[in-house]
C-alpha cells in the first residue's frame, strides 16, 4: 500500500518536481505551500510522512517541526527536513530541530523517493513494478527499476 505524503514547500517547480516523483512510485501526495497550510494539513490529514522545506513564509520549517513533534497525535509521523542551507553545521541545527531526517536541496531525483522510503514502513514502501520506467526528470535518461 502507498504511502500519503505531506510535502510543505513553497517553491512551485520543487514541488511540482517532488510531487512527480513520489507520483511515479505510487505515493498519494497532498500539498501544502506555508508551514500553517502544513501543519493544518498534517492535522486534518494524518499523513504517513511530512517532507518540509526550511525556508517557508509564514513560520518556517522549524517552527513547523517543533508544533508536529510537540503534538501528541503527530509525533509519530516521520519529518524530513528537504533544504537549500548548506553550510556547516546546518544539517545539525535541522535534525536538533526535531527532524528525522534531512535531504539537501537541489534533490537527485533518483535518490530522492528511495531515501524518503526509509523513513517509512515497509509495507508503505512502493516502488516501480518491474518493467515501469520512471520518466526522464531534469533532462536526465529514463532507466528502469
Amino acid at each position: 500500500m502507498p504511502a500519503r505524503v505531506l510535502l510543505v514547500e513553497d517553491h512551485p517547480a520543487s514541488l511540482e518536481l517532488m510531487s512527480y516523483l513520489l507520483r511515479a512510485f505510487g505515493h498519494r501526495v497532498l500539498t501544502a505551500t506555508t508551514g500553517e497550510g502544513g501543519v493544518d494539513a498534517a492535522r486534518r490529514e494524518q499523513p504517513d510522512l511530512v517532507v518540509c522545506d526550511v525556508q517557508l513564509p509564514g513560520i518556517d520549517g522549524l517552527e513547523v517541526a517543533r508544533r508536529l513533534k510537540t503534538d501528541p497525535t503527530l509525533a509519530r509521523i516521520p519529518l524530513v527536513a528537504v533544504s537549500a542551507f548548506a553550510m556547516v553545521g546546518d544539517r545539525e541545527r535541522v535534525l536538533a530541530a526535531r527532524f528525522d531526517g534531512y535531504v539537501p536541496k537541489p534533490i537527485d531525483p533518483e535518490a530522492f523517493v528511495p531515501t524518503l522510503e526509509a523513513y517509512l514502513p515497509s509495507e508503505k514502501r512502493a516502488a516501480p513494478r518491474d518493467g515501469d520506467t520512471v520518466p526522464a526528470v531534469a533532462g536526465r535518461p529514463e532507466r528502469e527499476h
